[in-house]
């Protein structure tokens, strides 16, 4: 079946144009003007013709504190689907020593149940010798990055030489190696000072966390990725701390890249010292910052030192999980619901501002996510032989942002109330109409795993097949 989107103005990292996009089966044949020869024709008439985002960081379906996020496959990558995103990026985490059993599990909770394609990266918290060798394995069955955490004493930290040992068998087998940085033993010893103080409410979760510890983190594991010559990234960065370590690396020539969130674009830390409890929907880590570090943050997005906007989407809802925490905030669970609105926020809030172009937009949400993550050329651009995972965006459309209407499977937002110009209208992942009328109309099981290529930093994105 060949379908045509006539009439908008495309959208990618490198052009704005207005023209028509014609679709064959699951691929992007032709872009231009003029096209024809369509089975069904779909008018976007005043609309931006935008590439699918893919949003490289997500945690459905996970073990966290004692209970599981909120969103599994179905709900999560049906909100995803609805706010534009159609190809997630999504984090199995170790099992039983195994990376291979977590990789496994996920794999069975994802199968059947997602609208929109997925990847996954392997999160290695006990770097054993065994669980080293498994690399091989993973990176041959398209997993191409391991992510380790630097935080959470106790739990799923890594120490340093096990974090030298990720990044050197990655050396030798493949994979790029991602780090949660922060100093978890300091963060542990500022927490337990702080309840031994009585401060048990959310918005201590911020103190004890402060930017400098996000900043020597991101230092030491760039030093540890030198030492190993390995490109690294940086997840969900937040701070100047981290930025300054980061641009620094990159003007040293280092192969150091790295992703900002939404929420660390639009929140404050002041969410967590809201009233009662409530603070508690909005602990995440690193937590929310000050607004003196958005402006640092849109600048390192403009000037290349970070190279993406994702989610890191991992939903508790507030009663019953968030509230394990009521007396101690070390025990709410970690994560908010973001992976709904990331584009209509981030084109009312940024572009609209003249804080992002649309082409930023695209380079930073879909074309950099795809490249870095072995999702390219068939994800992250409108091009002849690229998917055809397209959104369709009303710049026009008013949205009105709340728990009571969004696709999230979780009882609060963290954008209650807000109120934004600019909303998908229509979604197609892989020729398939998934979101119409910015409702999703795809069924559970539709989305394919996707196996990713690996990362080349020195590398352009490789060329498409002429179609």
């Amino acid at each position: 079946m060949r379908t045509l989107i006539r009439g908008g103005r495309v959208v990618t990292a490198a052009d704005v144009y207005d023209g028509d996009v014609l679709i064959d089966g699951e691929s992007v044949v032709a872009t231009g003007t003029g096209l024809d020869g369509a089975d069904e024709v779909i008018d976007a008439t005043g609309c931006l013709v935008l590439p699918g985002l893919v949003d490289n960081h997500t945690h459905l379906s996970m073990p966290f504190g004692g209970t599981v996020s909120c969103d599994d496959y179905d709900t999560g990558t049906a909100a995803a689907a609805a706010g534009g995103t159609t190809c997630i990026v999504d984090f199995a985490i170790q099992t039983d020593g195994s990376l291979l059993e977590g990789l496994r599990q996920w794999q069975g909770r994802a199968e059947g149940a997602a609208h929109i394609d997925y990847g996954f990266h392997l999160a290695v918290t006990d770097a054993s010798e065994s669980a080293l060798a498994e690399m091989e394995q993973a990176v041959a069955e398209g997993v191409t990055s391991f992510k380790c955490f630097m935080a959470y004493k106790g739990a799923i930290m890594v120490t340093d030489d096990q974090l030298l040992s990720v990044l050197q068998q990655a050396g030798r087998t493949g994979g790029l190696v991602m780090v949660h940085a922060e100093n978890g033993d300091a963060v542990d010893l500022y927490q337990r000072e702080a309840i031994a103080a009585g401060d048990t409410a959310p918005r201590f979760h911020a103190t004890t966390r402060p930017p400098e510890v996000e900043g020597e983190a991101t230092g030491r594991a760039i030093r540890l990725a030198h030492w190993a010559g390995q490109p690294l990234f940086v997840v969900h960065v937040t701070c100047e701390e981290a930025v300054r370590e980061i641009q620094a690396a990159r003007d040293r020539g280092e192969p150091v890249f790295g992703e900002t969130c939404i929420q660390y674009l639009f929140l404050t830390v002041d969410e967590l010292a809201r009233p009662g409890f409530e603070g508690a929907k909005y602990v995440c880590s690193p937590p929310l910052r000050e607004a003196r570090h958005r402006d640092i943050l849109y600048a390192a997005l403009r000037q290349g030192a970070l190279q993406g906007i994702s989610t890191d989407h991992c939903p508790f809802n507030f009663e019953g999980q968030k509230e394990l925490g009521k007396d101690d905030f070390r025990l709410i669970p970690n994560g908010m619901p973001v992976i709904e609105f990331r584009l209509s926020l981030l084109y009312d809030r940024a572009v609209r501002t003249g804080k992002l172009s649309l082409t930023e937009l695209v380079r930073l949400t879909s074309a950099e996510p795809a490249r870095i993550f072995g999702l390219a050329p068939r994800k992250g651009t409108i091009a002849p032989g690229a998917d055809a995972d397209i959104v369709i965006f009303d710049p026009e459309k008013p949205l009105a942002i709340s728990a009571a209407t969004h696709h999230m499977n979780i009882d609060y937002d963290p954008f209650e109330g807000w109120e934004v110009r600019g909303a998908p209208r229509t979604v197609l992942a892989r020729g398939d109409v998934v979101v119409a009328d910015g409702e999703v109309v795809s069924k559970p099981g539709r989305g394919r795993y996707v196996k990713r290529a690996l990362f080349d930093p020195a590398a352009t994105v490789p060329a498409l097949a002429t179609v």
